[in-house]
């Protein structure tokens, strides 16, 4: 591995996202790392576009910025695109994921262990805050159990959190297969192409900070499920 590109889809995260930058300036990779990072700002209604342009000035990063909305999946694909590194790491912009863990998921690679690695939020009970959401906390929480159980039936590759935010890859996967997803499908669709075109999947285990639905978290347990459960099965399938 020669460089490393960090993707970072966002979208309506102005108060969030000069923190995540900063966080990810602050990584110390491996001295014989280059650090890439891309973000793609997906149409953002608030001021994102106008604090990430700011924030260039002092901070490291290739900005694209979506003309429409077009999701979650769609802007890690334009990112991915334009991306030059050897591998490829998926990074939310909203805080529940530290880049810290990043060099978790690097070790695995640098000692050749494997190709792709996942960080695992699952391998503990979850942090469900004692609030009026909390039940969402435990649907979200027993949902994505499911899906990940249903990945290691399909896929014959025991996962724990297929929907984790935290995937490394390498990006000669992508030459590969082609990546359809626009929104959080994204997440099963190229876990499915990944262990179907021979990649072993390995897990480290990280550390997160949820966020409520009020505080702005835009997954849909119930919808974004029934899609990823959808894409699971599709592609086992399919191409």
């Amino acid at each position: 591995m020669k460089k490393l590109s960090i993707i970072i889809p966002v979208y309506n995260e102005e108060m969030l996202v000069a923190e995540t930058l900063k966080r990810v300036e602050e990584l110390c990779l491996p001295k014989e790392i280059i650090k890439e990072v891309v973000v793609v700002n997906d149409a953002s209604t608030d001021k994102t576009k106008e604090v990430l342009t700011k924030i260039q000035k002092e901070y490291k990063f290739k900005l694209i910025n979506h003309s429409i909305n077009q999701g979650k999946g769609k802007a890690v694909m334009t990112g991915m695109q334009s991306a030059t590194g050897d591998y490829i790491v998926i990074q939310d912009a909203d805080l529940e994921y530290h880049p810290k863990d990043i060099l978790k998921l690097l070790t695995p690679v640098l000692e050749g262990q494997a190709e792709v690695v996942y960080g695992t939020r699952l391998r503990r009970l979850p942090n469900i805050k004692k609030e009026e959401n909390h039940s969402l906390f435990l649907l979200h929480f027993l949902g994505n159990r499911s899906l990940s159980l249903m990945t290691s039936i399909l896929y014959g590759t025991w996962l724990t959190d297929m929907e984790t935010c935290y995937k490394l890859f390498p990006k000669k996967a992508l030459d590969s297969f082609v990546i359809h997803a626009r929104g959080f499908e994204f997440e099963p669709e190229i876990t499915a192409k990944l262990l179907k075109n021979g990649y072993k999947i390995i897990e480290v285990s990280i550390s997160t900070t949820p966020r409520g639905y009020d505080e702005g978290k835009k997954l849909n347990t119930i919808t974004d499920g029934i899609k990823a459960l959808t894409a699971l099965l599709k592609y086992r399938f399919v191409n």
